[in-house]
């Protein structure tokens, strides 16, 4: 099986180059002109045992919030290519990851139906110059794109980088489950319909 997705999005303000491999090793080549996102993509790819490469340019002189998006808006479409037609997904699957005191859970159903819930609130929102409220932009993009519905909670933690880094490490390993073929659907669609 072959669960690839090359995508080139250009607009205005940003112009993305992505690929993937659902079913990859964890590599990755990254490169968005955000290095706070770079490392949260690199531990992602990691984490979740898929390849991606990723050369992205924006308007970063405006803000982050144009690029952040978009990327979010091109893996979300990279990840709905690569599945196909989801015959044989899991479908469903759920990771809590610890970040010394940052612990976050990601909850995801690959439903063809969008939707974002994200509980997470921390007093500073500041890591360097990265505003980490730019990643519930990311994960919003990300979701409406793939199809996925997804719950995002922080159980706890107070350093935003930390907070960050959990949620994008659990969303990787959610991914890898909900991705996963299961032997015992014989190759059919994880749905009582008959469709995603």
């Amino acid at each position: 099986m072959n669960r690839e997705a090359t995508i080139d999005r250009k607009t205005k303000e940003t112009d993305i180059r992505l690929s993937l491999n659902l079913d990859g090793s964890g590599k990755c080549k990254i490169d968005t002109g955000i290095p706070f996102i770079d490392h949260m993509l690199t531990l992602m790819t990691a984490h979740g045992f898929m390849d991606i490469e990723i050369t992205a340019k924006g308007d970063t002189e405006v803000d982050y919030h144009h690029t952040i998006e978009d990327i979010g808006i091109c893996l979300g479409m990279a990840i709905n290519q690569a599945m196909g037609e989801k015959e044989g997904i899991r479908r469903y699957a759920q990771a809590t990851v610890p970040m010394d005191e940052a612990l976050a859970s990601v909850v995801i159903d690959i439903s063809n139906r969008p939707f974002l819930a994200y509980r997470v609130s921390i007093e500073e929102s500041k890591t360097g110059n990265f505003d980490v409220n730019l990643v519930e932009e990311f994960f919003r993009a990300l979701v409406n794109y793939a199809g996925i519905t997804m719950h995002v909670d922080l159980l706890s933690g107070k350093d935003a980088h930390h907070v960050s880094e959990s949620i994008f490490k659990a969303f990787g390993r959610a991914l890898d489950q909900a991705v996963g073929i299961e032997n015992r659907l014989g190759g059919a669609v994880p749905s009582t319909k008959g469709v995603l």
